[in-house]
Formats: C-alpha cells, sequence, structure tokens
C-alpha cells in the first residue's frame, strides 16, 4: 500500500479538491472533483509520463468539470512513479480506497496508453464494485488478466494513425478479453486530439449507461 507519512488537502474554487499523500515512494496526488461522498465515481489516469488532463482535448480534465453536475465524482491519479506499473496501480487502489471511506460504491476506470493497463487492472481487483473501463490507446503489455472482465461494459478507443501505439494493440487486448467495443478512429493519432469530438459523443452516454 502507499502507507502516507503525512496527508494534505486543499479546497479549489470551484469546490474540487487537491490531495496529496506523502510516502516513501514519492508523493501521490489526486485531484479529486464532486460530492466527495458520491456513490457513483469514476477514476481517470493518464499514461506512462503521467499528467492529470488526459487524452482528446484534456479530456479527463472535461469530465472533472461536467459529471460531478450530474451527482458523479471524479478522481484523477496523479502517479508518484509513472511507468512504474506496480507502484501505479497502487496509487489507483489507494484512491479508490479514499473514496469507498466516505461513500463511494461503484467504480468507472479510464485509462490512457500506459494507463489503460493500470485501468484493466484495477477494474479487475475491484470487479464487484466495477460498472465498466475504458481505455484510450492502450498498450497490451499489463492487460493479460483482461480475460477475466467476464463481460463487463468495456470500450477500447484507437486512432488508426497512432505513431507510438498502433491500433493492433487495442484490438490484441479485445482478444485477451475475448469481447470488447473497439472503436478505431480514422487519422487519430496517441492522444487522440483528432477524434475529440467522436469520442465525446460515445463515451458521455456510455458512462452514463455504465451507471445505469
Amino acid at each position: 500500500m502507499v502507507a502516507p507519512m503525512a496527508v494534505d488537502e486543499g479546497l479549489n474554487a470551484d469546490g474540487s479538491r487537491h490531495v496529496e499523500l506523502y510516502s516513501m515512494g514519492g508523493l501521490l496526488t489526486i485531484h479529486w472533483a464532486g460530492d466527495p461522498a458520491a456513490e457513483d465515481v469514476v477514476i481517470c489516469m493518464g499514461g506512462a509520463m503521467g499528467g492529470v488532463l488526459g487524452p482528446a482535448k484534456a479530456l479527463f480534465h472535461e469530465l472533472a468539470q461536467q459529471l460531478p453536475t450530474e451527482g458523479m465524482g471524479v478522481m484523477r491519479v496523479s502517479y508518484r512513479q509513472p511507468n512504474n506499473a506496480d507502484l501505479c496501480f497502487i496509487d489507483v487502489a489507494a484512491a479508490a480506497e479514499s473514496a469507498v471511506k466516505v461513500g463511494a460504491k461503484r467504480f468507472l476506470f479510464l485509462g490512457h496508453s500506459f494507463g489503460g493497463a493500470i485501468a484493466i487492472q484495477a477494474a479487475l481487483a475491484l470487479k464487484p464494485a466495477t460498472v465498466g473501463v475504458g481505455v484510450f490507446a492502450t498498450q497490451s503489455a499489463g492487460c493479460e488478466g483482461a480475460e477475466h472482465l467476464d463481460g463487463m461494459p468495456f470500450v477500447l478507443y484507437h486512432g488508426d494513425a497512432d505513431r507510438i501505439l498502433p491500433h493492433q494493440s487495442s484490438q490484441m487486448v479485445q482478444m485477451l478479453a475475448g469481447y470488447g467495443d473497439v472503436q478505431i478512429l480514422p487519422g487519430a493519432d496517441h492522444l487522440l486530439v483528432e477524434a475529440a469530438d467522436e469520442i465525446r459523443t460515445h463515451l458521455y452516454p456510455w458512462i452514463h449507461d455504465c451507471f445505469a
């Protein structure tokens, strides 16, 4: 676990919270929007370089502004050590644990690139409470457990012009899971900027359907 030596928190002008957990493994930061006691929580995670804005023109940032107006919580995890899969998974688990302590009952995990594997691992670890998992330009490494998602809502977005991870990576993860809604986005590169509007049109209804 994170085993924080200290925890500090600040309240932003929009009511969101900035939570910092200091540990020997580094500083874990959680950007937490919405009612802390929200039962439905979306947890977002970035790629191997970290970051909390998300792909597709700051999608995770936008979710953190929009979904709380609909009663959901949104947690964006800033890893202690980006690209360290074991520690990043623990960071996401710690965020979920923090939410559970104050009322969360259902989770949806979203991850970009390296974070796609972490999202799948988190969904499996919290499977009884997980309503869905969405990945964006995901890597296939670390997704070997996808076969155990057992039919939970699973969507994979990937651009066919991705210069870092080819779209076949998402197709491979779909094969590992044995199912999944793969959305191949024409002309989109790794950050999926070119398909930002298309992703939003599909993603928002999907999130609501998962929690419904």
